[in-house]
C-alpha cells in the first residue's frame, strides 16, 4: 500500500506516518500531567527514594516494551495489541482483551482534562471542590467536557497532519519541563533537603509509589506506536525505533524532573513528614514551586505548560484508542461500523466512542489521582500478555519474519511478565479488588450472551485457551489480599508478598503456554491478519 494513498472511507487506513511521527506520538503520550504531577506525589510516598522509583517504573516499562517492539513488527496493525491476543489463544481471548485495552485508553484524556483543570483552579477556583478532595465541580465537569470535545474534533485531521500538529506539540513538551529541572536545580537553596524527614518514609513506599503516583501511568504511552503501525510506511523498522526511543527519553525527562523537585524543597515543607508534604502552591506543584523561588517567569510558562502538555497527552490517546476500536471492529469482536472511516482515512465513529467514554469516565473517577490508579492497573494487566504471546510465538512460529528480534527473550519475557504482575501487587487490595470485579461481572455477561442468548458451545468458546486466566487474575487477587498494601488483611510481609507473586507468575506462564492454539492455528491465524492489513 503506497503511503499517498487516497482513501475514501472504505475502512482503509493511510501509511503517512515516520519514525519521528511515530516516536513523539509515543513521548508526547508520556510526557503529559503525568509529569506536572508524579514527583509531588512520588516524593509524598517514597521520600527521597523516590527517585529510585522512577528508575525501576522506566526499567519494567521498558522490559514491557522491548517485547512488545519484536511482536510488533510481526503484526504492523493499527489497533495491533488486539490482533496479537488472537494470533496465541483464540478469537475469546482476543475480543476480552481488546475491550479491556479499550478501557485502559479510554479514560486517559478524561484525566488529562482533569490535569488541565486542576492547574487553572489555581488562578480560577471554580472547577476543584475546596474540600480538599480534588474533585470536580459541575464547573469543572463542564469544562473537562469542552477540553475532550476539543480533543476528538483535532482527531479528525488525517493522520498526517494530526502527527505534524503532535511533532510541534512534542518539542514543546520536551523543552519546558528539561528548562524546568535546570531552573529547579539553579534556585535551589536547601541542598540537605536530601537527608530531612528520615523516618517518615521507607524501601516499601519506593515500590508502591511506582502505580499510586502515577509512575506507571506516566510511561504507559509507549504503546502508540505500535497502535498506529498500520499508518506506517515502514513498520518494521519505525515501530521499534519509536517504542525503545520513546521509554528512553522519558525516563531521562521524568528522573531529572523527580530529582529537581526534591532539591526545591526547603526543609520547611517537611516539617511534618514526607507523607505530609505541603507548600503554597503545591496543587499545582512545580508552578508553585517554582513561585515560591522567586521564578515567577518559570510559573507562567509551567501555568502554559498545564494545557499543553495534557492536552497534547489527551489528543494522542484518543488517536491510539481509536485505533483500538477500529480494530475491534476489524476482528469482530464488536460493532464493524467501527471500522468507517473519512475521506482523510480516519476512524470517526471510533472518535465519537472515544469521546463519550471520556465524558462518562469523568463521573466515577472524579479526581486526578483516582483515576491514575485505575489506569494503571489495567493497563498493566494488559501489557502483560504481551510477553505470554511473544513467549507463545517463539515456540510455535520460530521461523516466522519478525524484523525486530529481542535477544534473551526466554530470560527478559518472563521477567517482564512478574514485572507487570508485581505492578498489580503494589496496587494494593482496594484497587485490585475493583478492578478483578469489574473484569469478573464482564466476563460473566460476555459468557451469558455467548452461550445463553447466541447457544453455542464451550468448543466455540474456547474454554481451554483461556481457562488460565481465571488463575491469573484470581491468583493476582488472593495475594494482594493476604499482603498488606491497600487495605490488605496482611497475612503475609511486602516482601515475602513481592516473593509469591514472583512464583505465581511462572506457575501463570507455564499454564499460559500450555493453553495456546496449536502451531498450524496459530500459523493461519496469523497469515490472515496480514493479509487483511
Amino acid at each position: 500500500m503506497a503511503s499517498t494513498e487516497f482513501v475514501t472511507g472504505s475502512g482503509k487506513l493511510r501509511r503517512d506516518a515516520g519514525v519521528t511521527g511515530l516516536l513523539f506520538a509515543s513521548t508526547t503520550s508520556m510526557i503529559g500531567s503525568g509529569w506536572l504531577f508524579g514527583a509531588y506525589h512520588a516524593s509524598k510516598i517514597a521520600g527521597p527514594l523516590s527517585v529510585w522509583s522512577w528508575v525501576i517504573g522506566a526499567a519494567i516499562i521498558m522490559l514491557i516494551a522491548l517485547c512488545f517492539a519484536e511482536l510488533s513488527t510481526m503484526f504492523s496493525k493499527s489497533g495491533a495489541l488486539v490482533h496479537m491476543s488472537h494470533a496465541s489463544h483464540g478469537a475469546t481471548l482476543g475480543r476480552l482483551w481488546g475491550w479491556m485495552l479499550f478501557l485502559s485508553y479510554a479514560p486517559v484524556p478524561a484525566v488529562e482534562a482533569e490535569g488541565i483543570v486542576t492547574y487553572a483552579n489555581n488562578y480560577l477556583p471554580y472547577f476543584i471542590k475546596a474540600d480538599g478532595s480534588g474533585t470536580l465541580t459541575g464547573m469543572g465537569f463542564l469544562a473537562s467536557a469542552v477540553l475532550l470535545s476539543v480533543l476528538a474534533v483535532l482527531n479528525l485531521l488525517a493522520i498526517k497532519a494530526l502527527l505534524r500538529v503532535n511533532n510541534a506539540v512534542t518539542w514543546w513538551k520536551i523543552a519546558v519541563p528539561l528548562i524546568t529541572v535546570v531552573g529547579l536545580i539553579v534556585a535551589s537553596t536547601h541542598w540537605g533537603v536530601w537527608q530531612a524527614g528520615v523516618g517518615t518514609y521507607s524501601s516499601q513506599g519506593m515500590f508502591t509509589a511506582i502505580p499510586a503516583a502515577g509512575i506507571v501511568f506516566s510511561f504507559l504511552g509507549f504503546r502508540t506506536a505500535i497502535d498506529l503501525g498500520g499508518e506506517s510506511a515502514n513498520p518494521g523498522r519505525n515501530i521499534p525505533m519509536a517504542v525503545i526511543g520513546s521509554v528512553l527519553l522519558a525516563a531521562f525527562v521524568y528522573i531529572l524532573l523527580q530529582v529537581a523537585f526534591i532539591m526545591a524543597l526547603s526543609p520547611g515543607d517537611l516539617k511534618n513528614g514526607w507523607s505530609h508534604l505541603n507548600f503554597v502552591g503545591s496543587a499545582g506543584p512545580f508552578a508553585g514551586l517554582a513561585a515560591t523561588l522567586g521564578m515567577g517567569w518559570l510559573a507562567l510558562l509551567l501555568y502554559i505548560d498545564a494545557y499543553v502538555s495534557p492536552g497534547g497527552t489527551g489528543l494522542i490517546y484518543v488517536t491510539g484508542g481509536s485505533r483500538i476500536l477500529f480494530a475491534v471492529g476489524d476482528t469482530d469482536s464488536g460493532p464493524q461500523s467501527l471500522t468507517k472511516t473519512t475521506k482523510f482515512g480516519v476512524p470517526w465513529l471510533a472518535v465519537v466512542v472515544m469521546w463519550a467514554s471520556g465524558v462518562f469516565f469523568l463521573l466515577p473517577f472524579p479526581a486526578w489521582q483516582l483515576l491514575v490508579g485505575y489506569i494503571s492497573s489495567i493497563t498493566v494487566l494488559t501489557y502483560g500478555l504481551g510477553p505470554i504471546v511473544l513467549m507463545v510465538l517463539r515456540r510455535s512460529q520460530p521461523d516466522a519474519d519478525r524484523a525486530f528480534r529481542l535477544k534473551g527473550a526466554e530470560v527478559l519475557a518472563p521477567l517482564a511478565f512478574v514485572a507487570s504482575n508485581l505492578v498489580i501487587y503494589w496496587t494494593g487490595f482496594y484497587t485490585d479488588s475493583i478492578l478483578f470485579g469489574m473484569l469478573a461481572v464482564g466476563f460473566a455477561i460476555y459468557a451469558f450472551v455467548f452461550h445463553v442468548v447466541q447457544k453455542k458451545s464451550a468448543a466455540e468458546f474456547g474454554w481451554k485457551h483461556i481457562g488460565w486466566l481465571a488463575a491469573w487474575f484470581g491468583g493476582l487477587w488472593v495475594l494482594s489480599a493476604l499482603g498488606a498494601t491497600g487495605n490488605g488483611f496482611g497475612l503475609v510481609g511486602f516482601w515475602t508478598g513481592m516473593a509469591l507473586v514472583a512464583i505465581w507468575s511462572l506457575v501463570v506462564i507455564w499454564m499460559a503456554l500450555n493453553s495456546a492454539l496449536p502451531a498450524e492455528e496459530t500459523g493461519a491465524l496469523m497469515e490472515r491478519i496480514q493479509a487483511g492489513n
